[in-house]
């Protein structure tokens, strides 16, 4: 799958959905860094994607970096309540009390 991604984007067909789904394909492979690239970019070109920015701070919580997982998520959320997306609010809002529980 992720092969095929990859060729679709070396083809030129950038879009916020194929780097979500290139980011969620790294994420689930084990390779946080590239996870990250991917889910950024994706919500360069879409901010409002809140599904991209609760992966986004996934992939960035195992890397290691919590400071920049918590902004990823706080981001998310102003993203989700804009678009209404509630399931997506909750489960960042769990991923945040988490990280300040240590």
């Amino acid at each position: 799958m992720l092969e095929s991604l990859e060729k679709m984007l070396a083809a030129g067909k950038d879009s916020a959905m194929l780097r979500f789904g290139l980011g969620k394909g790294y994420l689930d492979a084990g390779d946080a860094p590239s996870a990250a690239f991917h889910l950024r970019r994706c919500v360069e070109q879409d901010p409002g994607y809140s599904a991209a920015w609760k992966l986004l701070g996934k992939a960035h919580q195992a890397s290691g970096d919590t400071a920049s997982a918590r902004l990823a998520w706080e981001r998310g959320l102003v993203a989700a309540r804009q678009r209404g997306d509630k399931q997506a609010e909750k489960e960042m809002q769990v991923f945040l009390r988490k990280l300040d529980r240590g």
